[in-house]
């Protein structure tokens, strides 16, 4: 019986029905032609055999677990295309960022001499007064003669 055999020290699996619904007797772990050290029955409830660890059997029917296994793969893909879209998107802007940016500070002015010549310089706005419109009409004087 069952119970004698545990009793030794050998693990039972009860009969089950397989994948096929074709009836499966019990059997005793570890085989006499199998590994000595396959003491325990693992495996799923449609699927049995005897393995080296105690907790190697799962409850479940094995096209179960076999779904819960592509149901993983299927989010890890969908996660990994994500992550991988979101590289993508962050090098792209990293990129778009360098190769737009200004060779130089743009600070709003015009950064091109001043044409000396023009006519507008050569008068001042005696109107406007501040503190450096002493040194502004110096500047042109000087520089004019």
């Amino acid at each position: 019986s069952s119970e004698a055999l545990e009793a030794l020290g050998y693990a039972v699996c009860s009969s089950y029905r397989n994948a096929t619904h074709a009836h499966v007797a019990g059997f005793s772990c570890p085989r006499p032609d199998g590994d000595a050290r396959a003491a325990f029955c693992c495996g799923f409830s449609d699927i049995k055999y005897c393995c080296d660890d105690p907790n190697g059997f799962f409850p479940y029917e094995y096209g179960y677990m076999w779904w819960l296994s592509v149901g993983a793969l299927v989010g890890l893909s969908i996660a990994a295309v994500v992550l991988l879209a979101f590289l993508v998107t962050v090098c792209v802007l990293c990129y778009l960022f360098i190769a737009t940016k200004p060779a130089r500070r743009d600070n709003g002015l015009p950064l091109r001499a001043p044409d000396w010549n023009s006519s507008a310089l050569n008068t001042v706005d005696m109107s406007f007064s501040g503190p450096f419109t002493d040194q502004l009409i110096s500047e042109q004087t000087y520089l004019h003669l």
